[in-house]
C-alpha cells in the first residue's frame, strides 16, 4: 500500500487513505507504473481506483518511499480520477 494522504496528526479519526501496489496492470489510467524501488522485488503499479481508508494500527511499517517524481505522478492520476482540476 501506499499511504497518499496527507500525515495529520490531529485529524478526527485514526485513518490514512492508501493506494494498492501491484505487479499486474491492464494498461490504464487508473495505474501508475513506479517502475521496480529500491525496497519493492519487482516492477509495480499504483492503482488509484482502489483507494481505501486504512486504520493508522493496521500500518505496520514503512519499507520505502517513493521519489518525488513518482508520487507527483501518482497525485496528478488521483486528480484525474476524482477529475479535479489542476488549474
Amino acid at each position: 500500500m501506499l499511504v497518499v494522504s496527507r500525515r495529520d496528526d490531529d485529524a478526527p479519526r485514526a485513518l490514512s487513505v492508501c493506494a494498492p501496489i501491484t505487479t499486474s496492470t491492464r494498461d490504464s489510467e487508473y495505474e501508475v507504473s513506479i517502475g521496480k524501488p529500491k525496497f519493492l522485488h519487482e516492477s509495480s503499479y499504483v492503482n488509484v481506483q482502489g483507494l481505501q481508508a486504512i486504520q493508522h494500527h493496521e500500518l505496520k511499517r514503512m519499507i520505502g518511499r517513493l521519489s518525488d517524481a513518482d508520487l507527483q505522478v501518482v497525485k496528478r492520476a488521483i486528480k484525474w480520477l476524482f477529475d479535479i482540476d489542476e488549474k
